[in-house]
């Protein structure tokens, strides 16, 4: 089933990435942010089905806009993506409610937690 994505990173070219891989099985890219303030406002305007976030970005880094996001909308579905190290995050991830964590190296896998 086609999902409604915001893709959220500092990378115009990682944001390219992520949505050449959401285009072929069906999914729509409905928006995109390049730090965590776009993100949340982005997010209320477009009420995305999952929200792909960077962690790693200026003005507003991709766990607090998270949070932000769940605190407005607590069924929010959000995907970390980052190069950063997982284990330093997952507690932190899990906790927030988000749906899971993928390397940007293999960043194929959100499309098995998209499905989920």
């Amino acid at each position: 089933m086609s999902k409604r994505i915001l893709v959220v990173d500092d990378s115009s070219m990682m944001r390219k990435m992520i949505t050449k891989i959401l285009f072929p099985p069906g999914h729509v890219v409905v928006g995109e942010a390049k730090n965590g303030l776009e993100a949340i406002e982005l997010y209320k305007k477009l009420r995305p089905d999952i929200v792909t976030m960077d962690i790693t970005m200026r003005e507003m880094d991709g766990i607090t806009a998270a949070k932000e996001i769940l605190d407005f909308d607590g069924d929010a579905r959000i995907i970390f993506l980052s190069n950063l190290d997982e284990a330093k995050y997952r507690d932190e991830i899990k906790e927030m409610g988000a749906v899971g964590f993928v390397n940007k190296y293999q960043s194929r896998e959100i499309l098995g937690l998209i499905d989920e």
